[in-house]
């Protein structure tokens, strides 16, 4: 469903602001503890999705990857980096997985190569039934990685494969993966804070 084809804009963001007011808050600050958590452990995040949850995937990875320092910070070379790696992101390694293997192989061939235990892999799908997703988050938990699931509509298998995850519980993608953004912007501001005692988390 589409629905800002049946709705005018009012209406439409009303519907979002009723969706954001039911998002379970256990459920969005494990997504924090669980990044946070990989930061203290020196342990890597790996973070996968199809179309416009791949871009979010590369979108996390990215803020993750500069967005938990301060600014001064990141030419000091002493300080603590957080791992974190899209697997969205070497088209050449996607495009041979595809071609020579199959779709479906595309994030958990990359997976073999990177994971190691404890490390958290963050798996971002609308529909909860990509079977790319879906094969990584079966190779990481039979192999004691963490998983992470951001889903939507009725969450698909993936809801259930997930160790821990998010669930937006809306038939329409394009709200579903604007939630699954916006979200992750707190759960990106509150790692910051907790890495850089500041804000909330100054007397941690």
């Amino acid at each position: 469903m589409m629905l800002g084809a049946h709705l005018d804009a009012p209406n439409y963001l009303s519907h979002l602001r009723t969706v954001l007011e039911a998002i379970d808050l256990t459920s969005l600050q494990s997504w924090s503890d669980a990044i946070y958590e990989a930061w203290e452990k020196e342990q890597s995040v790996y973070i996968i999705g199809n179309g416009g949850s791949g871009t979010t995937a590369s979108h996390m990875a990215e803020d993750l990857g500069k967005s938990t320092l301060r600014e001064e910070d990141l030419r000091d070379e002493s300080k603590r980096r957080l791992k974190v790696l899209s697997l969205t992101d070497n088209t050449g390694w996607l495009l041979a997985v595809g071609n020579d293997l199959g779709y479906d192989q595309v994030f958990v061939q990359q997976l073999m190569n990177y994971g190691q235990a404890g490390d958290l892999l963050i798996a971002i799908s609308g529909s909860g039934n990509s079977p790319n997703v879906l094969e990584a988050v079966d190779w990481a938990n039979r192999h004691d990685l963490k998983t992470f699931a951001l889903t939507g509509f009725d969450g698909g298998k993936l809801r259930a494969m997930g160790q821990t995850g998010l669930h937006v519980p809306l038939d329409d993608m394009g709200m579903v993966e604007s939630v699954h953004l916006c979200l992750f912007h707190w759960v990106l501001n509150d790692v910051f804070a907790r890495i850089n005692l500041e804000g909330r988390h100054a007397s941690s």
